[in-house]
């Protein structure tokens, strides 16, 4: 049985430097199934801690409880720390240890507030006994393994036919996840749980692949929608090569909903990004991964502002959309500057990949484990990590839909096999997109 208490230098060494901890501990899966395995933590502490939203607040749980752990706890973390890439703060601790070893210190640890959950877990437990069948079907938990970079040799060889990615930062990433919706606006909407690791997920994998991620959680249908006029907007598009979009909710066909339990259309998502609405991001990809499905829309053409030099394709010259002989006359051909004038979709250069196929409902209860986060979002997270450095955006999808169809199989004849998710992307891409991750050109 674990032992009560934390040697004394121990939790002094631990509460002195609980601050510096609260700012700098990355508290992902791997460390805190790491003191699981050890026997530091229970399964109840790992699911509470994981459960908080922000970075800040887990290591500040897991403060809470180590102290309380026993005699090995402060040992198990430290060792922890080393293998989760942590050594400075193993150091600042072990530092601290050997300065105030030999000081008196009155134990504070048995405050109220650092005492451990012990009724809360057990209410916990009992709550949450029928969503272990529901929802946490699989063992894995997301990869950590850093983003693989790419090769010079790689770079060179694919540069010329693809999208420009030169840019440090590749570009902005803008993740919006509603976990809890309010229950008197939309009482048929319970929370999302697991939806807080998959946005951490999103922050880690995007951060590594060189993009400027901003995360909100739990915005009304009105929020969503003034947050990506807001992130559109962003004078900095101008100077990066791309964008990411994440969207992470339920979801109807072609809409997801706020946490007011109001319907946001996807397709005014992707109209506030086309070539009209967002001229900053003309000719440079942008990618989509929603937990939703989508609709259809007529595309009428919008006009390029910015002249030839950023066209991707012929195809966009009007020429070759079939308006030969609407006239000879150069001045029809040409603006105001004497440049071509060239006319552009009114959506293009964008990708979407959905959690679900076109025509059916999301369901978002049986293919998301509430400790891991979403199959879609898990498999997505280790396809760009480990092959991100040589394989086409669409390609990683492909393999993503893969995954997940082997994913369904493991319990056939459930209620989980019935309600499959099988994902699907969608793409009006005219060059390859590589992300290229951790390569910068020298020019």
């Amino acid at each position: 049985m674990l032992e009560c208490g934390m040697l004394q230098r121990d939790s002094w060494a631990l509460r002195r430097q609980s601050a510096i901890l609260c700012k700098q501990l990355v508290v992902d899966e791997l460390l805190v199934q790491s003191l699981q395995a050890d026997d530091i933590l229970t399964d109840n502490m790992a699911e509470s801690i994981m459960a908080e939203p922000t970075s800040q607040k887990r290591s500040w749980k897991l403060i809470q409880l180590l102290p309380k752990r026993g005699p090995r706890a402060f040992s198990s973390f430290c060792s922890v720390l080393k293998e989760t890439e942590q050594q400075h703060l193993c150091d600042l601790l072990t530092q601290s240890q050997e300065k105030d070893g030999k000081e008196t210190y009155v134990e504070r640890f048995g405050d109220s507030s650092f005492q451990l959950p012990t009724q809360e877990g057990n209410v916990t437990k009992r709550a949450r006994m029928h969503e272990a069948m529901e929802y946490s079907l699989d063992a894995d938990s997301p990869i950590n393994t850093p983003v693989l970079p790419c090769t010079p040799d790689f770079y060179l060889s694919h540069c010329q036919q693809s999208y420009r990615m030169r840019s440090s930062p590749r570009g902005f990433a803008l993740v919006i996840s509603n976990v809890t919706f309010d229950p008197c606006a939309a009482p048929d909407l319970g929370p999302r749980k697991g939806g807080e690791v998959d946005d951490e997920v999103l922050r880690k994998v995007f951060t590594e692949l060189d993009y400027v991620v901003t995360v909100h959680r739990d915005l009304s249908a009105q929020g969503i929608r003034k947050c990506i006029e807001n992130f559109c907007q962003l004078p900095g598009h101008r100077t990066v090569d791309s964008c990411v979009v994440c969207l992470l909710s339920h979801g109807v066909e072609g809409a997801i909903y706020g946490t007011d339990g109001q319907l946001l259309q996807l397709d005014w998502v992707f109209e506030a990004f086309d070539n009209a609405h967002c001229p900053l991001l003309q000719n440079k990809p942008k990618m989509f991964f929603i937990q939703a499905c989508r609709g259809d829309e007529m595309d009428c053409g919008v006009e390029q502002i910015d002249g030839p030099v950023r066209t991707c394709s012929p195809s966009c010259e009007q020429r070759d959309a079939g308006r030969e002989g609407d006239g000879d006359n150069d001045s029809r051909k040409r603006g105001e500057d004497g440049r071509p004038r060239i006319k552009l979709p009114q959506r293009s250069d964008m990708i979407c990949g959905f959690a679900s196929l076109k025509g059916q409902k999301i369901c978002t209860a049986a293919m998301r484990n509430t400790k891991r986060g979403s199959w879609f979002i898990q498999e997505l997270n280790s396809a760009l990590r480990l092959h991100a450095r040589d394989t086409h955006l669409a390609d990683i999808l492909v393999q993503v839909n893969g995954r997940i169809k082997e994913r369904e199989g493991y319990a056939p004849g459930t209620a989980h096999h019935r309600c499959k998710e099988m994902s699907e992307f969608t793409s009006s891409l005219c060059k390859d997109l590589f992300l290229f991750p951790k390569y910068q050109p020298q020019y």
